[in-house]
């Protein structure tokens, strides 16, 4: 039983660093006041710190992964099981949303997602449309579409001012992956 009386949608998007890591940190801070989260994240297999340490926290986030980003990284169009793993994870991810064993859901780089053609804009905002009141949902990535800009909230966009990948560091276990 959910135990929040109303639920909203946040965006996380822009090309700065710590959309995901905010959207942990909601998780993390609502976990310590009882609420559960469901986590859906677009494009990542990776096993990623975060992975590792939700597990320890399973009562109360739990974290499903579909497709991966290889398709990116070797610059080629995404083939039909990335296009499979994305539509699999918005449909868990509303599974999750309407169970009401959940308070909130985060669909983390679900915009992304949205960018590569992975998912549309449409069907995301439609799974918004069935937001049952008491549900929060965070929604995460770069290139977030206006349609769901205008749906949100709230919006916080993270800038890069500066970072250290420009001096060719790579990233690091436990802060960047």
């Amino acid at each position: 039983m959910s135990r929040l009386i109303k639920g909203y949608i946040h965006v996380y998007t822009g090309n700065g660093k710590g959309k995901t890591t905010a959207a942990l940190g909601q998780a993390l801070r609502a976990a310590g006041s009882g609420l559960k989260t469901f986590i859906v994240q677009f494009m990542k297999d990776f096993p990623y710190g975060e992975v590792k340490s939700i597990q320890q926290w399973n009562e109360w986030i739990e974290l499903a992964q579909y497709g991966n980003d290889t398709f990116v990284i070797d610059k080629r169009l995404p083939c039909q099981s990335d296009f499979e793993a994305a539509k699999q994870g918005l449909q868990r991810a509303q599974e999750a949303m309407l169970s009401g064993k959940y308070d909130i859901l985060i669909m983390d780089e679900v915009c992304v997602a949205i960018h590569f053609g992975l998912l549309n804009t449409e069907t995301v905002h439609l799974l918004l449309e069935k937001k049952p009141t008491f549900v929060e949902i965070i929604l995460t990535g770069r290139y977030c579409p206006s349609e769901l800009i205008e749906k949100a909230d709230l919006v916080t966009e993270m800038q890069e001012i500066k970072h250290y990948y420009q001096k060719g560091i790579e990233a690091r276990k436990g802060i960047e992956s």
